[in-house]
């Protein structure tokens, strides 16, 4: 599983560490830190959670790039 860079950047925008948003959220700090690490794959109610504090959507924190090229 891939890193989760999104989520570090949308918690660099409001200034928060991954404790906060741990706590935000309802998990511990570990459990974030694996999220962003892409060692841990979370269920869609946390990501439901994690996007309404960051205030970002479903696909902008979670969604897979585009890699298709139409031709």
């Amino acid at each position: 599983m891939p890193r989760n860079l999104k989520i570090k950047a949308a918690r660099a925008e409001h200034d928060m560490t991954q404790k906060s948003l741990a706590d935000a959220v309802g998990i511990s700090r570990q459990t974030m830190n694996a999220i962003e690490q892409g060692g841990y794959n979370p269920t869609i109610r946390l990501c439901r959670a994690i996007c309404r504090v960051l205030g970002k959507s479903l696909d902008e924190l979670f969604g897979e790039e585009n890699d298709y090229v139409e031709k």
